[in-house]
């Protein structure tokens, strides 16, 4: 199958480790940042398991232009290479510990979830670690379980299930598509069982909340303390109606957070509010996070008053002199909607990969319509732009402008396909 074909690289970018780690010698790190061991621990089992998978090292204290190729800036670093392919390659962050890390590498090479087919089978997923997450879904074919299986790979701390079993949501009184994230907390019986996933879950499709605002600010910072306290004194006057999130800008694993809120290091503490019917994102207007400052913008927000806060990457000086033209959110309604152009766009995730898979093939089609004054092939990066005038439930996304009055848009992508056949490409 194409999939035992495939040849994964993993490539420890390190400072000096004194001995071999993979061939089974100790390692030893002289600079005193790194460490080896449960890196080759992991390494000498996967070798094992997989052999498929090759293992090197790299010492970039004199390597300066792999360094800088592949921008390093800590250590020890670590990046999977699919494919042989030099072309981004996927960091591994936060996994420190073997068995973690061996996880993590099985989530790339196999599935990232366990297929739960049965009662018993949940079940016995559910009493064999502390903490569970199972995805339950109507059926596996779609958006949500994507981004599930996609999470799946980045936490590999926690066992990670999915079903679409009707016999397995019955059981656990789950209807719609659901995440729930099962805690331990003592014997259960057969009685309990929806009073324990009520009290004990977090379920992220079905959140009874719509809104929710989220404070980002690293734990350990000396100001934590105080802006904590101010944010649960905020958050008891709108209980049942904004649910409050705190994000740890020190966990990396908060980096989809940060990229979906467009959160930089300079700009923490930041507050924003999120509401999951629309997806709209708003700013706290005020700097400092006190209790005033919070109700205020609640209130705010639950009255309709609140502005909302679209982001945009800066023009591109060269945004048109490629076959693909490059759209942001500054750009975004000037090019697409116009009498005199049709406009086909790629709403694409850098972070995905099937969007990366698909990037290529959309610049040959760009270079096949580049002299086409009527046609533009363009692409925007939504985890960088908010485009409020598309409505984006799965990356990638395609959606073809027609020239015209109106600015009407083709929402089904088969009738765009027609079109392009049948109009713009004779």
């Amino acid at each position: 199958s194409s999939q035992q074909k495939t040849i994964a690289i993993l490539l420890v970018v390190h400072c000096d480790w004194s001995e071999d780690m993979w061939s089974g010698g100790k390692a030893t790190s002289r600079c005193g940042l790194c460490n080896p061991f449960e890196f080759a621990e992991a390494a000498r089992q996967l070798k094992k398991e997989a052999p498929r998978i090759q293992f090197g090292k790299i010492d970039v204290t004199h390597q300066h232009d792999l360094r800088k190729e592949f921008n390093i800036r800590e250590f020890p670093t670590v990046k999977f290479f699919v494919d042989g392919s030099r072309e981004d390659p996927i960091d591994c962050k936060g996994v420190r510990q073997a068995s973690v890390f061996i996880t993590w590498v099985k989530r790339r090479t196999g599935p990232s979830t366990v297929l739960i087919n049965s009662t018993d089978q949940a079940e016995a997923i559910i009493n064999a670690d502390d903490f569970v997450v199972i995805g339950f879904f109507k059926e596996l074919h779609n958006d949500c379980v994507e981004v599930f299986c996609e999470t799946a790979r980045d936490v590999p701390e926690m066992p990670f299930g999915m079903t679409a079993s009707e016999d397995v949501r019955a059981n656990y009184g789950i209807q719609k598509n659901t995440l729930v994230v099962f805690k331990k907390v003592g014997v259960q019986n057969g009685t309990d069982v929806e009073s324990f996933v009520s009290q004990t879950s977090v379920k992220i499709f079905d959140v009874p909340v719509e809104n929710h605002i989220l404070l980002f600010t690293p734990t350990n910072s000396e100001t934590f303390n105080a802006i904590y306290e101010n944010y649960k004194s905020a958050a008891v006057e709108f209980r049942g109606k904004i649910m409050f999130v705190l994000v740890d800008t020190n966990e990396t694993r908060n980096g989809r957070v940060f990229e979906y809120f467009r959160i930089r290091d300079i700009d923490v503490p930041a507050v924003r509010i999120l509401n999951l019917t629309s997806n709209a994102k708003y700013k706290m207007p005020a700097e400092e996070v006190t209790v005033e400052n919070l109700k205020e913008f609640c209130q705010s927000y639950l009255n309709g008053k609140a502005k909302l806060h679209l982001s945009s990457e800066e023009i591109p000086e060269d945004w048109d002199k490629m076959p693909v033209k490059v759209l942001v959110g500054k750009n975004f309604n000037r090019i697409v909607f116009n009498k005199t152009t049709t406009v086909f766009v790629m709403f694409y995730a850098p972070w995905s990969y099937d969007c990366r898979k698909l990037l290529p093939i959309w610049d040959k089609l760009g270079e096949q319509y580049e002299s086409r004054k009527d046609i533009i092939i363009a692409k925007i990066d939504v985890t960088a732009n908010d485009i409020l005038s598309v409505g984006l439930d799965r990356y990638p996304f395609f959606r073809l402008f027609p020239a015209g009055p109106g600015y009407q848009v083709r929402k089904n992508i088969s009738e765009a396909k027609e079109k392009l056949n049948s109009k713009i490409l004779l």
